[in-house]
């Protein structure tokens, strides 16, 4: 990363429960969760309801469908290099080298890309649910992130609800 665009500090969500919770470091442009967990706070002496609480805030980052990545403070105090060579191989991984409009897109949205030309027919959200293996609520982000991202367009444009997109052009060149 040459640049902090795209982290968001103590990044809030709102669990299944309605009580907010907070991701450490959020990367939006993949989606990544990361948390820093000290020893003492989320090991040491730890009662039941707090254990609790820290598997239920796991699982919310889960359901939004974000990369959970946690570190020890211990790691990140005494081994920065190798959580440093760690975040250069995820970001690696999760990166794509075909071109500046696909950086800028999740793995997950290539994926439902790709699964949509493969369709070869508009792409629903149940289509986007099969591809993920998600539920509806974390693909339908993905289909209005590919929305925003001008990658895909509602196939009836002036409804106010949208049940089919069909891809846009610049898609097939870069795909292909």
């Amino acid at each position: 990363m040459k640049s902090f665009d795209g982290i968001i500090l103590e990044y809030e969500l709102i669990c299944t429960t309605g009580v907010k919770i907070c991701i450490d470091v959020f990367y939006k442009p993949l989606e990544l969760a990361l948390e820093s967990e000290g020893f003492v706070v989320h090991a040491e002496n730890i009662t039941r309801d707090r254990f609790n609480f820290e598997r239920m805030r796991i699982r919310t980052i889960l359901i939004y469908g974000y990369k959970y990545v946690p570190f020890t403070w211990d790691e990140l105090d005494k081994r920065p290099e190798a959580c440093r060579r760690f975040m250069y191989e995820l970001l690696g991984r999760f990166s794509s080298s075909a071109g500046p409009a696909l950086d800028e897109l999740t793995v997950t949205e290539r994926e439902v890309l790709r699964f949509a030309l493969r369709l070869n027919r508009p792409l629903r959200l149940k289509d986007a649910c099969y591809c993920l293996q998600w539920g509806p609520r974390a693909s339908r982000r993905v289909l209005m992130k590919l929305h925003e991202n001008k990658m895909i367009r509602p196939l009836v444009p002036d409804k106010q609800r949208c049940h089919a997109y069909v891809l846009e052009d610049k898609v097939h060149e870069y795909m292909l």
